[in-house]
């Protein structure tokens, strides 16, 4: 597992054996993991941002859309 993006609102975390991503949308205790097409979809989508717009608010804006129904709320165990 490696943290790749972390703002105030959300995480990403890589998983490179599974070839996934772990969203982990911090204000609403969530978090939703993608893999496979999805996550390539995601990566791509981070990469279309232009470079003068790709900020934290960008990408938090992009996961707000991704996470939005999908998420599932974080439980400890």
């Amino acid at each position: 597992m490696n943290l790749v993006y972390n703002s105030m609102h959300y995480a990403i975390l890589a998983y490179p054996v599974q070839e996934g991503f772990e969203l982990v949308d911090k204000r609403g205790g969530r978090s939703l993991f993608v893999q496979g097409s999805v996550a390539i979809g995601l990566r791509e989508a981070i990469n279309r941002i232009p470079d003068k717009e790709r900020d934290m608010d960008s990408i938090d804006s992009l996961l707000d859309d991704y996470c939005v129904g999908s998420a599932k709320p974080i439980s400890f165990h």
